[in-house]
């Protein structure tokens, strides 16, 4: 059988008891390393769960599948996720591509940055569309997450942004003579983000537009949310650009329309409190 496991957000003891107990009967086990990371590395899981884990990148899971599902219908094999297996939809590929070979599955599931973000105080159910910011290059600078971000504000709602994460890539010189060297990884910070949204402000404001999010915009910045350390800052905009939040991983969220409840949530991680004394009024 094929077990899609999450692990949860911080460190090696956010797997559940169910999962741990499955990945020990295991005889292969993969660890997922690119759509997120823990606090610890691939060591420190090894350690705890007793169990020698083989990484699988983002081209072995999306290109050599088959190479995981190998053997899984006379053994079980593991599919660690960081957080919930279903956070990212290649693993939803992985799925269907296992049911094609005929190899039964199951789902462990585990906390996500979709449900934990409650952790700030603003209600869940009060959220919109999911976006990814990506990151900018000299030559690439999409807009299509402000869209989506607009859209949500429109309708009072809250956006979680999840910020870019390079793992395992290749220059655009080595792709192109095939040298498999790889870029140093790299993960978005909420600065970054927030820098990025407010460019794309300017450029709305100069084609004449009246943009749904401004620089007193209120925001949250979440960091290494589900472990010891995690760190939240409420704020504008403009404040997210140089608030410190430490190291990755980062979210963002651009709120929409706020209850009293969520504003007293927000004063807790308020970079300054007096913005959220003046909204209360």
């Amino acid at each position: 059988m094929l077990y899609l496991i999450g692990l949860g957000l911080g460190d090696a003891k956010d797997i559940t008891v169910k999962g741990l107990e499955v990945i020990k009967q295991c005889s292969r086990v993969y660890l997922e390393a690119y759509t997120s990371i823990l606090t610890v590395g691939k060591e420190a899981l090894e350690e705890f769960y007793g169990k020698e884990l083989i990484l699988a990148d983002r081209e072995t899971v999306e290109q050599e599948a088959d190479t995981i599902l190998k053997g899984a219908h006379q053994c079980d094999v593991a599919f660690l996720v960081v957080g919930d297996p279903f956070g990212a939809t290649t693993h939803s590929d992985l799925v269907l591509r296992a049911v094609k070979l005929g190899v039964p599955y199951r789902v462990i599931h585990n906390a996500s940055i979709l449900n934990a973000v409650g952790c700030c105080g603003l209600q869940l159910y009060n959220f919109g569309e999911v976006v990814s910011v990506v990151f900018w290059t000299d030559t690439w600078k999409p807009e299509s997450f402000y869209d989506k971000i607009a859209k949500n504000r429109r309708n009072g709602m809250h956006t979680l942004c999840l910020l870019d994460i390079k793992v395992k890539e290749q220059s655009l010189e080595n792709l192109m003579k095939g040298k498999k060297i790889y870029e140093p990884p790299r993960y978005m910070s909420v600065n970054q983000a927030a820098e990025q949204l407010l460019a794309i402000v300017q450029n709305r404001r100069l084609q004449g537009e009246e943009p749904e999010i401004a620089e007193n915009t209120v925001c949250v910045g979440l960091a290494r949310v589900g472990a010891v350390d995690q760190k939240i800052a409420s704020g504008t905009l403009q404040e997210m650009t140089t608030v410190a939040l430490g190291d990755p991983l980062h979210s963002l969220i651009i709120t929409g329309t706020l209850h009293p409840l969520e504003l007293d949530m927000l004063k807790l991680f308020a970079v300054d409190k007096s913005i959220f004394e003046h909204m209360a009024e």
